[in-house]
């Protein structure tokens, strides 16, 4: 949690908030990815790319 909190900071210090949709972006495209590498929803997952 502490990465959160010095992210958090850095954008909030250097007013760098275009960068917060980039990494929720790529934070929702990694639990896709990890979501559909072991279960039962991953064919369903592999269609979309």
């Amino acid at each position: 949690m502490e990465i959160l909190a010095d992210l958090w900071n850095f954008l909030k210090e250097r007013k760098k908030w275009w960068l917060l949709p980039v990494i929720i972006l790529l934070l929702l495209l990694g639990f896709l990815l990890v979501l559909g590498g072991g279960s039962a929803l991953a064919p369903f997952i592999y269609t979309i790319f």
